[in-house]
């Protein structure tokens, strides 16, 4: 029962994150008090069954617990805001650097605790200096700067099935996100101005010892992210391999090497222990060897997950060995399950947040399916094996047989969570796992954290460098076999979002499958799982469509769908040179509606806000024929790999069904071509949808000049309009909205941008038309439904609202 209670806390605790407000402490005390008197009322049950109301009782005492002091931690964290009158002001603030910096092509950006203290603004920010790495000064944890921050309430795009950057943001603590203006002034150096910052100055020092064997190599980011936890300078394509092969879980200081770690250290010390004497007596006598070996396995284990920065996995593990080793020197009998469920409850105690990682669900669903296949119900009876080589390969063969049982049950036990954590799974991963576990495991990682120690001794360095070539190569062969896999057309299976019946029932199959032999139906239980592998959300009816505005910051990315396909109609903005909007966001939308093709995709000119992420699409999606106003193929012959696929430009008199959506071009005219930047947005693809009940129309970046030519189109009404130009001042003209009478005018733009999109005075005059406007900015994504029924709003900042989200 006391496993019962456990888990009643740690899902208290993760089922307040469902919340979309926290209640006042106040409300909270009420609850648990109102919990605590029926908890009382049970317990004097008098019934037949007076057991089972004091065991609810119990759990439901645990549950309120858990659920009321995660509420009052997170209530703290939410009065630590940024207030509305601080926000993109330019404020002179000393800061003190207390996180690892990560750099890239635009710049550095890090952890700080904000000094000059002030009413509105928060303690803990993440900071971005936006200038070349080699022209500003090394950013190093428990320098103390002042500078002028412009600080911003934490904020990133808000798509259904998407990454939700202010969850990360809040699970850190950062309540604030900013950018320096000018050059700061260093002020001073406080390495030791508190155990964390201690921390993060150690494994700066760790990174920048190690960066000078490894800064020709490869793959000698992963090399850093395997001896140090830090994983910000791993190619984006490497991740891609990884997530498709299945090993992502090994290119991290995981579970396994810490354990590694400490028991080598426990036992080397438990040997030199019982072979040690001080002052005449043995070391034995003084205190057990047993004991001496579990405390080095722990501080071990303590200090390398300090080193890899104190995550999810590292602390679950932490926890568990602390526990199995306070109860083997205890002489309490402790089963693997409830170690687990007792690292939970640490875990869960001591970072409410931590159930917002996926790697919580991940770190304890691993851990729990082997703990099940572990423990013993798999195993065959004792079968008896004569001496000599037979014993050996018998031995050998049991080995193998065992851990292919352990990958398999991981493999199904882990595909409900990929599903609803990713939509995707590796078909390669136990494949990839059998040879990449003892590789990485047992060679490079043990290579990569000797090559740290040499590196960090003075007159090793040479040392260190041949172990992290001899790191490198190893990696670097094993790649090899993993690149072959990934690039498989079965290496992967991409799921589509899946509701929760589906994947209740899948979660029931999985548990079901992993059962001892001897279980009615233990095998049959997997076909539990074909619905959730095979479910697709279901197409509009003929002549309906849904249109989907992407949240995609400065840009544009619409989603349009019908009963017959798909149309992409701009594919979003370019933020940096190894990522865009196209494989950050548009591409797992797609992946989560069950979409794996398109039937056109359209880029309504070439500027990179709209243009920005078409190749990572056509990496991922094949296209049946892509439109645009300018000369695509032309520009995308500089790709090393670009899918083959059917172009034709767009111009005003195009027309084709799909589904029996009607679809028809009205800008550009028949030979306008955008030959100068300025003229990109003029030429523009205006997109007309005219379904069996509504309309809508896409406008790209068209100007004013070009809306009076449109205004004067007698098919240019629409029922939904994308506004011109991400809401400009120079465009959505009083004519032009006249002329389109749109229900519902919906502007793509960035929050607090730069150029000030939507500007107000296009806000007012869409409104004058008697129009709703909605903004990703400050509404997240929007999906508009269009069907017999009628037509529907939704906006994700309302239907997934949370907590932490900005208001």
């Amino acid at each position: 029962m006391l496993r019962f209670k456990l888990l009643a806390f740690v899902g208290g605790t993760a089922s307040v994150h469902m919340l979309p407000v926290i209640p006042h402490w106040a409300w909270s005390a009420s609850a648990l008090t109102a919990c605590c008197l029926l908890m009382a009322g049970l317990l004097r049950c008098r019934s037949a069954h007076k057991k089972w109301p004091r065991k609810l009782a119990d759990l439901l005492a645990c549950f309120a617990l858990g659920a009321f002091l995660a509420m009052l931690r997170i209530d703290l964290r939410l009065q630590d805001s940024l207030s509305l009158d601080n926000e993109n002001q330019a404020l002179a603030l000393r800061f003190l650097v207390t996180g690892l910096a990560t750099s890239d092509d635009r710049g550095q950006r890090f952890e700080a605790r904000v000094l000059d203290r002030t009413t509105g603004i928060p303690e803990v920010v993440m900071l971005s200096w936006y200038a070349s790495p080699r022209s500003v000064a090394e950013i190093i944890p428990g320098q103390v700067w002042r500078g002028r921050v412009v600080l911003k309430r934490p904020h990133g795009s808000l798509n259904p099935h998407g990454f939700d950057y202010e969850a990360y943001l809040f699970e850190r603590g950062i309540r604030a996100t900013g950018s320096l203006r000018g050059k700061p002034e260093l002020l001073s150096d406080r390495p030791y101005a508190g155990f964390g910052v201690a921390v993060q100055r150690i494994r700066h020092h760790a990174r920048a010892v190690l960066r000078p064997v490894l800064r020709d190599k490869r793959y000698g980011p992963v090399l850093i992210a395997l001896a140090m936890g830090d994983q910000a300078s791993v190619d984006k394509g490497d991740w891609a391999i990884f997530n498709r092969t299945g090993i992502t879980h090994l290119v991290s200081i995981s579970g396994l090497h810490v354990t590694m770690l400490a028991a080598l250290a426990g036992l080397s010390l438990l040997g030199i222990w019982k072979r040690s004497s001080w002052r005449g007596s043995h070391l034995p006598e003084r205190q057990p060897a047993q004991i001496a070996g579990a405390a080095a396995a722990l501080v071990v284990a303590w200090l390398y997950c300090l080193l890899a920065g104190w995550g999810v996995p590292a602390q679950r593990t932490f926890f568990m060995l602390a526990i199995v080793g306070g109860a083997a020197l205890l002489r309490l009998p402790m089963s693997g399950s409830r170690v687990l469920v007792l690292a939970a409850v640490g875990v869960t105690t001591l970072d409410p947040w931590a159930p917002l990682a996926p790697g919580f669900w991940l770190s304890f669903g691993a851990v729990g399916v082997l703990v099940l296949c572990g423990s013993g119900r798999w195993r065959n009876d004792g079968r008896q094996v004569s001496e000599g080589w037979r014993a050996w390969l018998g031995r050998r063969l049991d080995t193998l047989r065992e851990g292919g049982r352990a990958q398999a049950a991981l493999t199904i036990g882990l595909l409900p969570l990929l599903a609803v954590l990713f939509q995707q799974i590796s078909l390669v991963s136990p494949l990839a796992n059998a040879f990449a576990i003892p590789l990485v495991s047992l060679i490079v990682t043990p290579l990569a954290l000797g090559a740290l120690l040499c590196c960090a001794i003075p007159g090793l360095q040479p040392i260190g460098g041949l172990l992290a070539g001899l790191a490198h190569s190893v990696f670097a062969l094993m790649m090899k076999a993993l690149v072959f896999l990934a690039e498989a057309p079965f290496s992967s299976y991409a799921l589509a979002a899946v509701p929760w019946p589906l994947l209740l029932m899948a979660l029931v199959g999985a548990i079901w499958a992993m059962q001892p032999r001897g279980v009615p139906g233990r095998h049959m239980a997997l076909l539990l799982l074909l619905p959730m592998l095979v479910f697709r959300p279901a197409r509009p009816a003929e002549g309906a469509w849904r249109l989907t505005a992407l949240d995609v910051g400065q840009g544009a990315a619409i989603l349009l769908e019908t009963a017959e396909g798909a149309l992409l109609y701009d594919t979003g903005p370019k933020f940096s040179s190894d990522t865009d909007a196209g494989a950050r966001v548009v591409w797992p939308y797609l992946r989560a509606r069950g979409i794996r093709n398109l039937n056109d995709v359209i880029v309504s000119h070439a500027d990179l806000d709209h243009a920005g992420g078409l190749v990572s699409i056509l990496a991922e999606v094949p296209a049946s024929r892509v439109r645009a106003s300018y000369d695509l193929p032309d520009n995308l012959s500089r790709h090393a790999v670009v899918p083959t696929f059917a172009f034709s430009r767009c111009q005003a008199g195009q027309q084709w069904k799909l589904g029996g959506v009607h679809l028809e071009f009205l800008h550009p005219q028949a030979g306008q071509i955008a030959m100068k930047p300025k003229d990109r947005n003029a030429a523009s693809c205006v997109l007309r949808v005219s379904g069996s009940h509504h309309s809508a129309l896409l406008t790209g970046d068209i100007g004013s000049d070009q809306e009076k030519l449109l205004a004067k189109t007698e098919a240019l009404a629409a029922d939904v309009v994308m506004a011109a130009h991400h809401g400009s001042r120079f465009s959505s003209g009083k004519e032009f909205a006249r002329a389109v009478g749109a229900s519902h005018v919906i502007a793509q733009a960035g929050y607090l941008n730069r150029y000030r999109h939507p500007h107000p005075e296009v806000i007012r005059r869409w409104e004058r038309t008697g129009s709703v406007f909605h903004r990703t900015d400050r509404h997240g994504a929007l999906t508009v439904v269009s069907d017999k029924s009628g037509l529907r709003v939704e906006r994700a900042r309302e239907v997934h609202r949370r907590y932490w989200h900005t208001p």
